[in-house]
């Protein structure tokens, strides 16, 4: 019979025990094989991973804080997404070397290849989009604009973190974390004239979010 928690986070920790619970019976008794936990830790603890990040992308925060954290995800060094597109570029050649074009009316290698590379491309044309959607970011107004503009689009996200359900603390806009790069490009962005101002203190208020979307909004190219 299902059972009946109080809350999300109840429920989430107990999903979490009996995950673990079948883990370890997955084990078979006597085997020298250890249980292989993943260890995950909170976007407070790790404010530039991608959980981090996405934590401190709210709605309050500041256009060069925004612009700062899509060019950490983007970039070309250590950026979360050149190096998932670099995966999935070794996915798609761990399957080239696969390939085998003898038959030509069965080769679902070439199938499997083909989706891959396709994944690539996109991936490529995501990081070009995010590095002209960079400069919007900076540009944009500091100050929330009236609710009713907002409805017109689509709200996005619409996954949560772990941290959201079981209501970890927030983690802050500026971390005592700091790294070179990131210095320098916070104080390029500040020194220039296209960067936005900072919410003042009679700022409006945030308008309530609408509810998550099947699809988003089109937007044109």
């Amino acid at each position: 019979m299902p059972k009946h928690h109080s809350s999300i986070g109840e429920a989430v920790g107990a999903a979490m025990q009996h995950n673990i619970r079948l883990a370890h019976r997955s084990v078979a008794p006597g085997s020298d094989k250890p249980l292989q936990v993943r260890h995950l830790p909170s976007a407070s603890a790790d404010p530039y991973s991608v959980r981090g990040m996405i934590a401190r992308l709210h709605e309050e925060a500041t256009p060069d804080e925004v612009a700062a954290i899509i060019e950490e995800v983007n970039g070309a060094l250590v950026g979360a997404l050149p190096e998932l597109t670099e995966l999935v570029a070794a996915a798609a050649d761990w399957a080239r070397v696969r390939l085998d074009f003898d038959d030509p009316h069965h080769n679902p290698t070439f199938e499997t290849w083909t989706r891959l590379a396709a994944a690539y491309g996109m991936l490529q044309d995501v990081r070009e989009q995010l590095e002209v959607a960079e400069d919007g970011v900076a540009a944009c107004p500091a100050e929330h604009t009236d609710p009713r503009h907002h409805e017109r689009v689509n709200v996005l996200r619409s996954r949560e973190l772990l941290d959201d359900v079981l209501g970890a603390e927030a983690v802050p806009a500026r971390t005592s974390v700091r790294s070179p790069d990131s210095d320098r490009q916070r104080a390029a962005r500040a020194s220039s004239p296209y960067a936005g101002p900072s919410p003042s203190p009679g700022s409006p208020p945030a308008a309530a979010p609408s509810p998550p979307a099947s699809r988003p909004a089109a937007r044109p190219r």
